[in-house]
């Protein structure tokens, strides 16, 4: 308020007072006979009167007399709090309007007491529908005008439970699908071309669903279904087709006529949890299925429980590359026609404080799919090298052997290869004759022109290729002809138990001779016995591995290994 208030005998002050107030306002007072307005200004009896003409919002009685201006003052003079604040809203011939109220004591006089109210109620209906706005926006797709995830879950919420029958038995579903391919068709034809293509999916499943579903957009190209299902697993089988058979007529787009494919998954509720967030998480794992298998999936429990476990697999690997936790053993590689040790594969370990032990067949694949094998693969390459470097400065002079590194195909596509490996060889001072960089077949044929200029920088660098698990792969002559590769490495799976198996023999025959009419080395993998090493070395393959000439070794075994083996070598 703008000025002090009037004394309490004073009414015609009082009246003037509130007349030039801008909001209703009045001074109520009490009586044996209930609750009475003294003074008020002409915007309170109007407000007083909107009110009365209109149902308050509240549904329930008792709610409506716990906002109803009235209930609220008598509670003031039966209970003699101080102040009371409320929100009162109502409809009015305008829409909906918007009040925040408050009742205040009028001090009282010693000479002249009186039991007094001022009551005012400021217009906030400018601020709600602001408010209103604001969110209605924070919850809607701006492009498609759907609901987005988060106005998606808070909205289902409410149907969800609505729709449990007495049984508490869930009857209903999450049905997740996004477009397959579709980062390709923003690339060819433009952002603006897949803002098209997007909306114009929307309107097509919209036009399938039945009345009750509900469609939201829930992320780039994922979008996602609620629907009540009485039939349980039937009833979401015919909305997944008939989602499908809205994209069996092409999209036209431009000049373009767009075939979409999408990945349909579902997850159904289950009675004894209704969480919905965890439920369309459980959609999106089972669509990520439906991605590779190209039907629809159904969620299972152990589908997230595998991805939680590849998060955590995840963070608690990028802690340990940047915490300098990993580790590196080295298996020996052995000349099968001298004995002497050729050189050591450097190979990844990795022993964490919480998960113990963790297998490369199980953090590679992790480090590959976030993108951690990059700095992985760094570390892994400067710290093989630096090994070496070690080993010559422990030994006095340059040791005559080599060190074999794999490059992951990811690795490949992402980092600038040529420069890791200069860069690791410039640090330790290693040469590049004594580092073997081991690529895998796919990664070698994926794309030849690529491949080509990857490897003609690191024989510019002097550093020798092998083609990692040679047969297992798609590559053929051309593409061993036409590639600078120095060695292959014979898989594992045609060395374990070739004794007595002629097949096998004969496709290791094959290779080594394939090699040799290419002018490359070959090495075989899985080699645990003698007869093994025996019967390779007369086949002539030059240099194998395995268990028969030791497991991977620490750096500092490793060492010793090397000069026990080169004082007095034997296969």
């Amino acid at each position: 308020m703008t000025a002090p208030l009037p004394a309490i005998d004073d009414l015609r002050g009082y009246t003037a007072f509130l007349k030039a107030l801008p909001y209703p306002a009045a001074l109520l007072t009490q009586s044996p006979s209930g609750l009475h307005v003294l003074v008020g200004n002409a915007e309170f009896f109007s407000f007083v009167e909107d009110q009365a003409a209109n149902e308050l919002l509240d549904c329930e009685d008792s709610q409506r007399r716990q906002r109803n201006w009235r209930h609220r003052a008598q509670a003031m003079f039966d209970s003699q709090r101080r102040s009371d604040r409320f929100e009162l809203e109502f409809h009015d011939r305008l829409g909906l309007r918007a009040y925040s109220c408050s009742l205040t004591w009028v001090e009282e006089d010693d000479a002249q007491p009186a039991r007094l109210v001022l009551f005012t109620a400021t217009d906030r209906t400018s601020e709600r529908n602001a408010e209103s706005t604001l969110r209605k926006e924070l919850m809607t797709d701006s492009l498609t005008s759907l609901p987005n995830r988060i106005g998606f879950v808070e909205q289902i919420e409410g149907l969800a439970e609505n729709g449990r029958p007495a049984a508490s038995k869930a009857t209903y579903a999450i049905i997740g699908f996004d477009l397959v391919r579709f980062s390709r068709i923003n690339e060819s034809l433009g952002a603006m071309a897949g803002d098209e293509l997007i909306i114009t999916v929307a309107r097509r499943v919209k036009s399938v669903l039945r009345a009750g579903d509900v469609l939201a957009r829930i992320g780039g190209n994922e979008f996602a279904i609620f629907a009540h299902v009485g039939h349980g697993l039937s009833e979401v089988l015919q909305i997944a087709e008939r989602v499908r058979k809205a994209f069996e007529a092409p999209i036209r787009l431009s000049t373009y006529l767009i075939n979409v494919e999408v990945a349909l998954g579902c997850a159904l509720a289950q009675e004894d949890s209704d969480d919905i967030e965890r439920l369309l998480r459980q959609a999106q794992a089972a669509v990520k299925r439906a991605k590779k298998s190209g039907a629809l999936e159904v969620y299972r429990a152990n589908v997230l429980r595998e991805a939680l476990k590849r998060f955590t697999l995840e963070n608690r690997l990028r802690e340990a590359i940047d915490n300098g936790e990993l580790t590196m053993v080295f298996q020996p590689l052995i000349n099968l026609q001298t004995g002497a040790v050729k050189g050591f594969e450097a190979l990844t370990r990795w022993e964490d404080s919480v998960l113990g032990q963790v297998s490369p067949n199980e953090f590679i694949p992790v480090a590959e799919e976030s993108g951690l094998i990059v700095p992985l693969g760094r570390w892994a390459m400067c710290e093989c090298v630096q090994t070496l470097a070690d080993w010559d400065r422990r030994f006095g002079e340059t040791l005559p052997i080599t060190m074999n590194v794999n490059l992951s195909p990811v690795q490949m596509v992402r980092d600038n290869v040529p420069r890791a490996v200069e860069e690791a060889l410039r640090y330790a001072g290693i040469a590049g004759n004594r580092l073997i960089i081991e690529l895998t077949e796919s990664a070698l044929i994926a794309d030849p022109d690529k491949t080509r200029q990857l490897l003609g920088a690191l024989q510019a660098m002097d550093v020798t290729v092998a083609m990692d698990d040679f047969g297992t792969g798609f590559s053929n002559l051309a593409s061993l002809q036409s590639l600078p590769i120095d060695v292959l490495k014979i898989d594992r799976s045609f060395v374990t138990d070739m004794i007595g198996d002629a097949d096998k023999i004969a496709i290791v025959r094959a290779i080594v001779s394939l090699a040799g009419a290419l002018g490359m080395e070959t090495t075989a993998e899985g080699i645990e016995t003698p007869d093994m090493a025996d019967a390779l070395r007369k086949l002539g393959c030059h240099f194998g591995q395995g268990y028969h000439f030791a497991r991977p070794l620490p750096p500092q075994e490793a060492f010793h290994y090397w000069l026990e083996r080169s004082a007095a070598p034997t296969i």
